[in-house]
């Protein structure tokens, strides 16, 4: 109960955050700043997305194995990146056209539900994130393996996912 009262005054922030996020993605996504190329950053930020999948698989391997300071640190990596890749991802669209997946027939279904789940999840799993970093640097222990059991498959699933939806999508991309 103590841990839970200590992570209580993060609640509100967390959903606050959770909500922001997306709705000033999908607002910005609406705002057009012409003059910038920055079609070099989506190579970059898939790099990101996979480095990322590395790590939280690496993370899992360190706690399991009783290295928690090691475990710690890297997924304080993995928030870095996270927080690195939509800063990246909102530039980019901000300052280029929307870019649509030119393939047909059963590859386009599957591209689609590919990039729906992933938009659905990178959604979801912002607060999942926040709350188990919230419980874990508070010591509340029991309940952020818990969550994290759900949280790392669907944040290992995002992160796989950004890398393939670009795979996918980067044949057709137009480039300067």
């Amino acid at each position: 109960m103590q841990a839970e009262v200590k992570s209580e005054p993060y609640r509100k922030l967390i959903i606050a955050v959770s909500i922001v996020i997306p709705l000033a993605v999908a607002a910005l996504f609406g705002i057009k700043i012409p003059g910038y190329d920055l079609s070099f950053l989506p190579p970059i930020y898939a790099t990101i997305n996979g480095i990322t999948a590395v790590l939280l698989v690496t993370a899992v391997v360190a706690i399991k194995n009783g290295k928690r300071a090691l475990h710690e640190r890297i997924m304080k990596i993995c928030i870095f990146l996270s927080v690195c890749f939509l800063v990246m991802y909102v530039a980019y669209h901000m300052t280029s056209e929307t870019t649509h997946f030119g393939g047909t027939g059963a590859i386009r279904y599957i591209y689609l539900f590919i990039l729906a789940t992933h938009i659905i999840l990178s959604v979801v799993i912002i607060p999942m994130v926040l709350f188990s970093y919230v419980r874990a640097i508070s010591g509340d222990f029991v309940r952020h393996k818990k969550l994290s059991m759900v949280t790392f498959p669907l944040w290992l699933y995002v992160a796989v996912t950004g890398v393939v939806v670009y795979l996918m999508i980067s044949p057709y991309m137009h480039h300067s």
